[in-house]
């Protein structure tokens, strides 16, 4: 039988490697065991250190109990912290894109080549090549395809991680004759906020695959009359959808009004709380808060 002692230490090998793994894979869902392994692991150690320099008479599996909602009360506040730092901070919540005429938008991995080639044989075709800066030197990289049907609009988003890796993410959208707005996202980001009342969302932040993405986007399309994406620059377009949500969450309580934003920061108390929450479920659940449009 193994003691709670090879358990323990057991468990923080495998943490050490899963932790490796998500360092240098950057899925998702490798990510979310990886916090659920360092959660328990702290806590059966807290409890090893406390029981073996018997600091208190508490059985053992209580003392684990305590550690993990203390995990729980310290990364939620650091958590908080991070969130207040964000709301005075200048990184821009709702960034604003631009042409990028470096023609630097995809990585030359395998992988990104395979869903290029996945996109071409598949009839969609490229509008535009964009960039938005978050904080310098950091920038979001994105490219923009539209299918053959000129009814889906497909963004690609390419976000830096460490050591130099890259992950995608995709965000699909169409448009209705009755003015409704579809999208379907797999961003693994907390958003917390409002969206405009015509706006229809699905985020699935652990399905990775584009295909699989397409395929559930497709379905939510069925039965409905779709209405042609017009000529528009599509930076154009983004960069509206951008002010459309940032107008909705600031009449819906989500942002301050920009005249006190100096002051009091960006975010309201809501704002702070919604978006911790979708921290939370991102990080330990791989999902998103499924908030009605507004």
């Amino acid at each position: 039988m193994f003691d709670t002692t090879q358990i323990t230490f057991g468990l923080l090998i495998v943490s050490i490697l899963v932790g490796y793994g998500n360092s240098h894979w950057g899925i998702p869902l490798i990510a979310v065991v990886n916090r659920w392994l360092r959660w328990v692991v702290f806590s059966l150690l807290i409890a090893l250190l406390v029981t073996r320099m018997e600091w208190t008479a508490r059985p053992f599996w209580s003392i684990t109990a305590i550690a993990f909602l203390g995990w729980f009360l310290l990364e939620s506040m650091y958590t908080w912290i991070v969130i207040s730092a964000l709301s005075r901070s200048p990184i821009p919540l709702f960034p604003k894109f631009r042409p990028n005429d470096k023609g630097d938008e995809w990585p030359a991995q395998k992988k990104f080549i395979a869903i290029r080639d996945w996109l071409r044989s598949n009839g969609f075709k490229k509008l535009e090549s964009v960039k938005a800066e978050i904080e310098d030197p950091i920038s979001i990289r994105s490219t923009i395809y539209q299918d053959v049907d000129n009814t889906i609009r497909l963004q690609v988003l390419f976000f830096p991680q460490r050591a130099g890796y890259v992950r995608a993410a995709y965000i699909l959208s169409s448009r209705t004759t009755t003015d409704e707005y579809v999208l379907t996202d797999n961003v693994h980001l907390p958003f917390g906020g409002f969206y405009p009342e015509n706006w229809f969302i699905v985020r699935k932040p652990l399905m990775r695959s584009l295909e699989h993405l397409m395929r559930l986007h497709r379905r939510r399309l069925k039965g409905k009359a779709l209405q042609h994406w017009s000529d528009e620059d599509p930076v154009s377009d983004i960069n509206r959808q951008q002010a459309k949500l940032e107008q909705a969450n600031l009449q819906l309580g989500f942002l301050i009004p920009h005249n006190q934003q100096e002051e009091f920061g960006r975010l309201t108390k809501e704002g702070r709380y919604r978006i911790w929450k979708e921290v939370w479920l991102l990080n330990y659940f791989g999902m998103t808060v499924q908030y009605e449009s507004h």
